[in-house]
């Protein structure tokens, strides 16, 4: 079960990392121990970071992750226009009910510091109970896209659980 469901509390938090250098270890990944403490922060207890080449490798990643049903997924990386970046085409199918108000935020957030958030392609959605967001990949990305999650995390998983407060 996770968080996101009914009767649960705290869930598990799953990172997935798109960076073909980072994965072939031409440099270390930054932003997925970000993600991570952002996660355990929140309450949800951090699944060690997947990092995988960019392209198709996200989604078998993404598949995988989503067996384990965390409560929540977010990725790092892929969000651009290069030919490789296709984490939001490798998450698009997954996804069941698209978020996109979160995405608007997140893009909103860096274009207040950079016109290139504009560019990117990425989605939130729910995979069953499992929520998906795809953040840029650049540290500071992924901190403007936390910084939107913050104060809505926990409502969020409490209406994916079926608890209608607002």
């Amino acid at each position: 079960m996770s968080a996101c469901e009914p009767g649960t509390s705290l869930g598990a938090g799953a990172v997935v990392i798109a960076s073909t250098r980072a994965a072939l270890g031409v440099y270390d990944d930054k932003t997925g121990p970000i993600i991570a403490d952002w996660l355990s922060e929140h309450g949800f207890e951090p699944m060690a970071p997947v990092v995988v080449p960019d392209g198709a490798p996200v989604g078998a990643a993404l598949r995988a992750v989503l067996t384990q049903r965390p409560a929540v997924v977010i990725t790092s990386g892929g969000t651009g226009l290069s030919p490789d970046d296709q984490t939001p085409d490798m998450t698009l199918p997954l996804i069941d009910r698209e978020i996109p108000g979160i995405m608007e935020a997140i893009r909103a957030a860096g274009r207040a510091k950079t016109p290139m958030a504009a560019l990117s392609r990425g989605h939130a959605g729910l995979a069953g109970h499992t929520v998906i967001v795809n953040l840029p990949g650049s540290p500071s990305g992924v901190m403007d896209g936390l910084a939107v999650l913050d104060p809505i995390i926990k409502h969020l998983c409490e209406q994916v659980a079926g608890h209608h407060g607002h």
